[in-house]
């Protein structure tokens, strides 16, 4: 209809849609932002569509009693304003009047039967300043505290660049004496994260406002976020903290920070990804006192650990730790290298990026810009004399030829790998166009693995469950019998509190996999066996699989059904 109407054009609404689809937000905010269509003229369009009044904001004088009927709060959330009032009427200016629960809140917040009207966004946010008040950086931070429990923004850089390089959004703060709020908040919102035990920190700008979501267990929770116009000074912010390119707002940015808190050191890798709203941000918190890095604390089943410790003494070959990103990979390449590190082991890896520091052991960071790949630097590392060899990530055919042929001349090699399951590891390789013979005589071990959240232990409570509903999940009948209690199947969930902020779960356990390569599967390999028969094969060499690994976890009593179902739905038969 804008196009008939002559006032955009079908190559503009295509744009605009490509970013829509890549970006979020409504269409025509992204027309708005873009600058293919002038807001007055989108709202004027849009009021004669649905036959609901526009509201001309800035040609209008309101009166300050009937503006301050609805609560200041109320208003700037909902970037709305009333406009004039009757005896039983009240006529509000909002962005989108079509959001009746919005309409039915006002009603009972008011009293008044609410007429709502089209009022363009910047007219809308500037009557709110002048009737309400301007509200400062100081005021935003002041907001965020008050919905935030408890937290400190007690935090400082342990090494910090030149802050009068903060770019343009941060100094025109400085000028009027609103940058410190800024750092405030910023270092609130990573204090609290910390605080929360978040393993992300989002920051993410819409077209409409700025939202901030922890990654907490796995799982992403909405938190107390800053106003929009605020996003570019704290993106300024992050990135001197992170020492980037305070000017460059097209290309993405990767870097890295390290935080002391409360005499505590945090290292954050960061992620700057320029969308259509504007850049977000991704900081990954690195706690080296949260690792663990004993093999008895990462959740293996005991069968499964004594096949990991035997792999762990092997002379020589490969062993694989597959798994999506936030599995928990990095975390058993660590222990597994920590339990090995001793004075007469010679142990090297290759990472992107070094994680964690470990003591005793030669890390290097993957250096592209210089030539330094995971296969140039495990080509480097053979004339180092090592005896293992850690590689961060298996990605091409050219890493994984390499570091078989490490395995082949007496070096033990751990690495990553992406794919859902054990099996599927052998096919991936075989998908790089390594030779069947050649994966079946270096690999020793592949461990698939997910993590699944914990009950909280403060909250948690038992239920009874009928077993026949437990067969849907793939747990045999003789397993349910062996766990019944007098007769009944009891289970575990957390009612929620405010030790797992009313989640019912805190932290999580790990799940494993583990595909044993013997004589039967190294034949399946090089027959280039469908993965359905090595998986058959390998469970019949005992190999628990991801599913029943979560069963174990759940009839102990320490996750939950819906934990089970969703970390292992893939993994169904």
């Amino acid at each position: 209809m804008l196009v008939s109407s002559g006032l955009i054009t079908s190559q503009q609404l295509n744009e605009a849609l490509e970013l829509q689809r890549s970006g979020g937000g409504k269409l025509g905010q992204v027309l708005l932002h873009k600058k293919f269509i002038q807001e007055r003229a989108l709202l004027e369009f849009l009021s004669k569509q649905f036959g609901i009044e526009f509201v001309d904001l800035a040609a209008k004088e309101l009166n300050a009693e009937v503006v301050k009927v609805i609560p200041e709060n109320i208003a700037r959330r909902y970037n709305l304003i009333a406009v004039e009032r009757t005896e039983n009427k009240l006529k509000v200016a909002m962005e989108d009047p079509l959001n009746i629960v919005v309409l039915d809140d006002l009603k009972m917040m008011t009293g008044y039967e609410v007429k709502a009207v089209f009022g363009s966004e910047v007219d809308i946010a500037a009557a709110l300043d002048k009737y309400y008040g301007a509200k400062s950086s100081k005021q935003a931070l002041d907001d965020i505290l008050r919905l935030t429990t408890g937290g400190t923004t007690d935090v400082s850089l342990v090494k910090e660049e030149d802050p009068n390089a903060a770019g343009d959004d941060l100094i025109s703060l400085e000028q009027k004496g609103e940058a410190a709020p800024i750092i405030q908040m910023v270092n609130l919102i990573i204090s609290s994260a910390i605080r929360a035990h978040a393993s992300d920190i989002h920051i993410e700008p819409t077209y409409k406002d700025t939202k901030v979501r922890f990654r907490i267990d796995g799982v992403l929770h909405l938190q107390p976020s800053p106003p929009k116009k605020f996003h570019n000074a704290i993106v300024s912010r992050i990135k001197i903290m992170s020492s980037l390119d305070i000017s460059e707002r097209r290309t993405p940015q990767d870097g890295r920070a390290k935080l002391k808190i409360d005499e505590h050191e945090i290292d954050l890798r960061i992620s700057i990804l320029p969308c259509g709203p504007g850049e977000k941000i991704v900081m990954r918190i690195l706690d080296s006192s949260g690792l663990k890095l004993k093999l008895d604390d990462l959740g293996f089943e005991p069968e499964n650990l004594a096949m990991f410790s035997k792999a762990l003494k092997a002379p020589h070959g490969i062993v694989l730790v597959t798994g999506p990103t936030g599995s928990g990979k990095s975390t058993t390449l660590y222990s597994a290298l920590a339990t090995m590190n001793e004075p007469d082991i010679n142990i090297v890896t290759i990472e992107d990026p070094i994680e964690y520091q470990l003591e005793g052991i030669n890390q290097v960071g993957v250096n592209a810009d210089v030539g330094l790949t995971f296969a140039s630097g495990l080509r480097s590392f053979l004339r180092q004399d090592p005896d293992i060899i850690m590689v961060g990530e298996i990605r091409d055919f050219e890493t994984m030829a390499t570091a078989i042929n490490a395995a082949m001349t007496g070096h033990l090699v751990f690495s990553t790998l992406h794919t859902n399951d054990a099996p599927g590891a052998i096919t991936r390789i075989g998908m790089m166009g390594v030779e069947p013979f050649l994966t079946s005589s270096t690999l020793l071990m592949v461990v698939a693995q997910r993590l699944v959240r914990s009950i909280c232990k403060n909250c948690k409570e038992t239920y009874e469950v009928k077993p026949e509903l437990m067969l849907g999940l793939g747990v045999s009948k003789p397993f349910i019998e062996n766990n019944l209690k007098n007769g009944k199947l009891v289970l575990s969930r957390g009612k929620g509190c405010d030790a797992c902020a009313q989640t019912g779960y805190k932290g999580r356990a790990g799940i494993h996999e583990i595909l044993e390569v013997n004589d039967v599967l190294r034949g399946l390999i090089i027959e280039k066996a469908h993965v359905s028969k090595i998986k058959d094969a390998a469970r019949k060499n005992g190999m628990i699989t991801l599913r029943e690994s979560a069963i174990r976890k759940l009839f102990a009593g320490m996750t939950t059904v819906e934990e089970v179902i969703r970390v292992t739905a893939s993994d169904v038969d």
